[in-house]
């Protein structure tokens, strides 16, 4: 299946694409059953996609960025799932963490730390999901109190992205507990293996997704100064949440619709490779029509897609649109994907095929950026 160029691209992105799709071919997913196995992909690799100017490509290269759009981000998305798997944290560390910095940071604070995100001296990553919260953001235990010029945090977070390799984090906390939604500010922490106050947890063993790093993190009286709360006072932190979230879906729905065209694309190959009753699979008619709805599924929510993407870079896309395009898509990924991998055959459970990894990879997308239940209740509350 031939990936359709976007409309929101052009020659320029597409140039930048190839640098892309070169570095995860070439570097990044040789090293998959490495990372898999260790949980985390090497650090290295980021310094690497630094050099090669890959980071940052969508902030203004007043902060070492590259001075692009959303639809870079978009790009670097693709590329690496069609290419290798999803072991590197870039949808986090460059389309979550960087833009949150880009929104509410200080001028000074965005020249101390975004180029080193952007050379790939440094991960970051955001810790909202807290055990017994999930989804439900405004039930967040982790205390962050204010004592003198610093914020003393305390508590615990889970299935963090790139916890266990960050060195920029920024934490959401209850700086009021009193308040509800209002009490929660987003506090940005540098933080080493050293830092007191500060443990880096198991990294959790997952049904796919193996080589991405999701990790536990700890608070025990961590000291972050009082002039690192995102943007300069307390109170602003779930607003600001709200206000990126559809972002963050819109960077899953890419990440599940180039799922879904690689779930397609190595299935026709395969079934035009392997024999079944003295002809090639894709000879039986059944496997024709199951790849032809498939491919149609794929098309179709592209361009959906696509619209959500363009509409995002005229700063139009609502967050009830990203909401659908989340669900929608993740949702189609899981039945393309369980589709394809029942053409494999019993080789399709075998994790040597890119099938199966794709298969155990994709699950998350439904739980992730909010649950689609969630999705749903918000689209509901639009109605």
């Amino acid at each position: 299946m031939t990936a359709v160029r976007p409309r929101w691209s052009n020659d320029e992105l597409e140039a930048a694409r190839d640098l892309a799709r070169t570095y995860f071919e070439k570097e990044v997913a040789p090293n998959e059953e490495k990372h898999a196995t260790q949980g985390h992909p090497d650090k290295s690799l980021y310094a690497r996609a630094g050099t090669l100017g890959l980071l940052g490509m969508s902030v203004p290269e007043v902060y070492g960025g590259g001075g692009g759009s959303f639809a870079h981000l978009a790009m670097l998305i693709q590329e690496q799932i069609r290419s290798s798997g999803g072991s590197m944290g870039f949808a986090v560390s460059e389309g979550i963490v960087a833009h949150y910095l880009l929104a509410y940071a200080t001028e000074e604070q965005k020249q101390r730390w975004l180029p080193k995100m952007f050379s790939g001296e440094w991960v970051g990553a955001i810790a909202m999901t807290e055990p017994g919260t999930g989804s439900d953001l405004q039930a967040i235990a982790t205390r962050a109190k204010r004592v003198g010029d610093e914020y003393v945090v305390t508590g615990a977070k889970t299935f963090i992205s790139n916890g266990h390799l960050c060195d920029l984090l920024i934490i959401a906390a209850k700086t009021d507990p009193s308040q509800g939604a209002a009490g929660i500010s987003l506090l940005v922490a540098e933080v080493g293996d050293d830092t007191p106050g500060f443990t880096r947890g198991r990294i959790l063993k997952k049904v796919g997704q193996q080589g991405q790093d999701t990790t536990e993190l700890f608070f025990d009286e961590l000291r972050i100064p009082a002039d690192q709360v995102l943007g300069g006072q307390e109170g602003l932190g779930f607003y600001q949440l709200m206000e990126q979230l559809p972002q963050e879906r819109l960077i899953t729905a890419v990440i599940a619709q180039a799922l879904t065209e690689r779930a397609v694309a190595v299935t026709v190959e395969y079934t035009k490779e392997r024999q079944a009753f003295g002809r090639p699979l894709f000879g039986l008619q059944n496997t024709r029509f199951e790849l032809a709805e498939c491919a149609t599924i794929a098309r179709v929510n592209g361009v959906f897609l696509d619209d959500c993407i363009e509409r995002h870079l005229c700063g139009e896309l609502d967050a009830t649109t990203a909401s659908m395009a989340k669900y929608w898509i993740t949702d189609r990924t899981g039945e393309v994907v369980d589709r394809c991998q029942q053409l494999f055959g019993g080789y399709g459970y075998c994790l040597e095929y890119p099938i199966a990894v794709m298969y155990a990879d994709n699950r998350v997308l439904r739980i992730l950026a909010g649950a689609n239940e969630v999705m749903k209740e918000l689209i509901a509350r639009s109605l």
